[in-house]
């Protein structure tokens, strides 16, 4: 049924393959450098042995580079980095907590569920693109880490995809076989049946099980734990907090922070706060963490949070560009030691100014400018990066490198979700390539400032460009001398005389795992004719061994290179290959399982 001859070029790639995968599972050697000696062994391979055909140049072989794919996941990363550069959907976030009523779970149950369905109807390489930033900024809002999320919406949109014929591209691939074979045509809703089963089953997996498998990466850390900061609101002319009243001493619209002081002119008032209604002039001092007293500034871009060295220079330093939040502690042999912030003109002389203070053990009532300073002190600082690089080698302070975080600009948040929807719904729609309104997107979003340069070069990582370049050359090489198809051949010789379902099963599981070598859409095409054959010689219906194919081709959960949008989560998650390995070879056998139960008991085999 299938014959191929197997030549030293097969079993030379096959070899490559097989090193490949343990080179990225074991992660002795970097990545990168796995993947440019696969590149490098396969232009070596075919310049000394060429196939018969001519086929696999070099051009052919580099062509990954230059790959559709990998340009639109290219152009992808960098757009969803303005994305978080502007925190474009940072109140799209907060309605989504509002509504889990402040559950961590049942957001992501939410998020998971409109991602699946919206799959269903819609390629799911912008599905992703559209809740990659979404389900990112939730997770820091829940202060869980961006690897929780990534890789179960990458899996739930490739579920989604299992769900209609429109779902995906492999299957569209497999119909348009099948009609040209002379098989029946599929429906829109022909796969949805036990699609709805695989994907049950998988999401009781993602929603129970992933959690536990997957590592806790790029988790706030330190610089957004729970310690108290001492900062100032100043209610200026205009503020949105003029007027407001406390309620049980409690002011509404000052959630998460912890009111000490209200500096009346020369009139303190100190708590409870009961009746007191702020006005146009007060200072309130307060506690919060460093993530509160971001979160202000974001939302308000200094409406509510005016820094005493704003006031000093008459400015609000939040309008300016690419500010970096970071902490910096006094040094035990510090000048600043003993004296004011005021008296030290720190701002002035670093360029840095402080937000807030953070002392161990003590309760602070006192303004900010006039606090003296002790050793150990934390000075929660707001300052462009030239001001970070001098203050590396200031004598009185020390910059904890770890702490700097980029503060979003959320003022060019509202032309970011314009350029991305321009970039979504075109491709969404079918009307424009994704890859190409990724570029353009990504153009857009450097010329209007929503990134810079170094940001956008920062997006871009270069494991996933060499990943799918080397991952490209493999799957051109396995289909070029016939491995895929001689894997495939063995597979049916050992299961000569086996039952229809033993087959059936069998089939799904070849299909599942050399989808995340090959692509789906390369499966899709290489497979579809083998099940016809298969079906025809087993005196079978030809639609349980299609729906082999359908599925089987969409279990690309294993590799990072398996499926476009598994490449788009991995930089934002910090994954590694062995984490796909982990997290998605379990989800695999339990939709082997499924398949191999409901399947031919549905269809009669």
């Amino acid at each position: 049924m299938i014959e191929v001859e197997p030549s030293p070029q097969m079993w030379a790639v096959l070899l490559l393959t097989g090193l490949a995968l343990v080179g990225y599972a074991l992660e002795r050697i970097p990545v990168e450098l796995t993947a440019l000696a696969i590149l490098g062994a396969l232009l070596v391979l075919f310049q000394i042995m060429p196939l018969e055909n001519g086929a696999l140049p070099p051009e052919e072989l580099l062509g990954g580079l230059a790959n559709p794919a990998l340009v639109a996941v290219v152009a992808l990363l960098v757009i969803g980095q303005a994305m978080v550069n502007t925190a474009a959907f940072e109140g799209l976030v907060r309605l989504g907590a509002t509504l889990a009523r402040g559950s961590f779970p049942r957001a992501l149950v939410m998020s998971l569920a409109s991602v699946t369905g919206i799959s269903a109807v819609l390629n799911n390489t912008p599905v992703v693109v559209i809740f990659l930033p979404i389900l990112r900024t939730l997770a820091e809002r829940f202060g869980e880490p961006a690897s929780m999320v990534m890789m179960p919406l990458s899996f739930a949109a490739v579920m989604g995809g299992m769900l209609t014929l429109i779902g995906s591209s492999s299957n569209l691939l497999v119909a348009g076989e099948l009609r040209e074979l002379g098989e029946t045509d599929l429906g829109f809703f022909s796969i949805t049946l036990p699609g709805a089963v695989l994907v049950t089953a998988a999401a009781a997996y993602i929603l129970l099980v992933l959690p536990r498998l997957l590592p806790r990466r790029g988790e706030p850390g330190l610089a957004f734990d729970g310690k108290q900061f001492i900062a100032e609101i100043d209610v200026v002319e205009g503020s949105p907090l003029i007027g407001e009243t406390a309620l049980g001493g409690l002011f509404p619209s000052l959630t998460g922070v912890t009111v000490r002081l209200i500096q009346r002119h020369d009139r303190p008032i100190l708590p409870p706060f009961e009746d007191v209604t702020l006005e146009a002039g007060d200072v309130v001092i307060v506690a919060a963490t460093r993530k509160v007293l971001t979160e202000m500034l974001t939302k308000t871009q200094g409406q509510v949070l005016l820094t005493p060295g704003a006031r000093a220079q008459g400015e609000r330093p939040v309008q300016r560009r690419e500010l970096m939040l970071a902490e910096a502690m006094v040094r035990p042999a510090s000048r600043m030691i003993g004296q004011s912030l005021a008296f030290t003109a720190f701002d002035a002389r670093t360029g840095c100014t402080v937000l807030g203070i953070q002392r161990r053990a003590r309760m602070l009532r006192t303004r900010l400018m006039e606090l003296r300073l002790e050793p150990g002190d934390v000075l929660l600082l707001l300052a462009d990066l030239p001001a970070l690089e001098r203050l590396r080698s200031d004598p009185d302070v020390l910059l904890m490198e770890w702490s700097a975080s980029e503060m979003p600009d959320v003022r060019r948040g509202p032309l970011a979700l314009l350029i991305f929807a321009g970039v979504v719904l075109p491709a969404a729609l079918g009307l424009m390539p994704i890859v190409i309104t990724a570029l353009v997107g990504a153009a857009m979003m450097i010329a209007t400032g929503c990134l810079n340069v170094r940001q956008a070069a920062r997006a871009v990582d270069r494991r996933i460009v060499l990943l799918i370049a080397a991952a490209l050359a493999l799957g051109s090489a396995l289909e070029a001398t016939g491995g895929a198809a001689w894997l495939a051949g063995v597979m049916i010789d050992i299961m000569a005389g086996a039952a229809p379902a033993a087959v059936l099963s069998a089939f799904f599981l070849l299909i599942a795992m050399l989808t995340n070598v090959l692509s789906n859409n390369a499966c899709a095409v290489l497979f579809t004719p083998i099940a016809v054959n298969l079906a025809g010689g087993l005196g079978a219906p030809v639609f349980p061994f299609a729906l082999a194919v359908i599925f089987g081709a969409n279990c690309s959960f294993a590799t990072p290179f398996g499926y476009q949008v598994n490449l788009l989560i991995m930089g934002p998650g910090q994954y590694r290959f062995l984490d796909f390995v982990r997290a998605g070879l379990p989800l695999i056998l339990i939709l082997w399982l499924v398949f191999s139960a409901f399947v031919p008991w549905y269809y009669g085999l």
